[in-house]
């Protein structure tokens, strides 16, 4: 009878086949959860899309879009038609800046207000040319020129808008009657710190794109609201919550943010004119935890005659909780520095 051979398979070939099939089939679920990652992805992007569509066409904009430096800024008017301007500019990143100012906007309803949401910010486009204090003050002064205001008005400044009013009332410092700075940024403050000038991936707007940025706001709501003891209406925090989902890490900011470092630094040496009325709040909460604050503020302001500092118990946006004391003492320093005595009234009970 035949012999049959009988061989037991060499234990390092079962190990090696064993090694081939385990990458393999890895690399299979692998394959399988990043294809359910893209489709969530492209699901959860195309509804953020369509959902920002019907907002928008169902939510009537506020304010009236002006042409400037080829794109389309949006400004918005309130209180006294005809009475003394005061142009407000908001902090970096601000997403509507005419309801973040709504607070303070109330309370200075015996001015002409304007608030000019630069490129980036609230319904004005989300993109455009170079960032540089230069390009924003140049655009500004479009805007505002567009108005037909007939009278030097006041322009203040939140946060980094701290740059561009004293770069404006060096360029336009016979259209400006004062400055107000609402804890307004130094530009020695930012002239050490690193700057890029694009080329990297805007890792926000993705975010945004993606819904991402919608969904944290819709589950925590508290994280693109101001302060609880802010006075906003129920409707004012609403439509903040679904514009910051609109606007969130756009181009024009994310560009204005990376430039901050530069913009300092092509503003080192630079003073407001003399002459100029100057008054600034600053935040207890600034003054507290930031290194020379109020000193910075103060050199600053050296040169200025007419100037004012005046620290107000707060976090650094002040307007949100102290726009009473703010409106009373702006009409105040500028009835007494910088418009002549009558042409406004002190609010009622100062």
């Amino acid at each position: 009878m035949p012999q049959v051979s009988r061989h037991l398979p060499h234990p390092a070939s079962e190990r090696t086949t064993v090694r081939r099939r385990r990458p393999r089939r890895a690399l299979k679920v692998t394959g399988i959860i990043a294809l359910a990652a893209l489709g969530v992805t492209l699901a959860s992007t195309a509804g953020n899309f369509f959902l920002e569509q019907h907002e928008k066409s169902s939510l009537a904009p506020y304010g009236e879009l002006v042409e400037v430096a080829d794109g389309a800024m949006n400004v918005y008017r309130a209180g006294t038609e005809g009475a003394q301007p005061l142009v407000l500019l908001s902090g970096l990143g601000t997403t509507a800046p005419a309801l973040d100012f709504a607070p303070l906007i109330r309370e200075l309803d015996s001015f002409d207000v304007i608030v000019v949401e630069g490129f980036g910010y609230g319904y004005s486009d989300l993109s455009a040319r170079e960032r540089t204090v230069e390009n924003i003050s140049t655009e500004l002064h479009d805007a505002l020129s567009s108005l037909d205001l007939g009278q030097p008005y006041v322009l203040a400044g939140h946060s980094i808008a701290g740059f561009y009013t004293l770069d404006y009332a060096n360029r336009y410092p016979d259209e400006v009657t004062a400055v107000v700075g609402i804890d307004p940024t130094v530009p020695l403050a930012k002239a050490g710190t690193a700057s890029s000038t694009g080329g990297g991936i805007n890792a926000g707007r993705i975010l945004s794109a993606i819904g991402l940025v919608r969904t944290v706001v819709w589950v925590a709501p508290s994280l693109a609201d101001p302060s609880s003891d802010a006075d906003f209406t129920t409707a004012e925090l609403q439509r903040m919550r679904t514009m910051t989902s609109w606007n969130y890490g756009n181009a024009a900011v994310d560009d204005e943010a990376a430039r901050m470092s530069s913009n300092a630094a092509a503003l080192d040496g630079v003073t407001y004119p003399d002459n100029m009325p100057v008054l600034n709040f600053l935040s207890s909460d600034s003054v507290a935890t930031i290194p020379d604050w109020l000193e910075k503020h103060e050199n600053q302001l050296k040169n200025v005659t007419h100037h004012e500092i005046v620290e107000l118990e707060g976090p650094h946006y002040l307007h949100w909780t102290q726009s009473k004391a703010m409106a009373a003492k702006i009409t105040e320093f500028l009835r007494e520095r910088a418009i002549p005595r009558g042409a406004i009234e002190l609010p009622q009970g100062n």
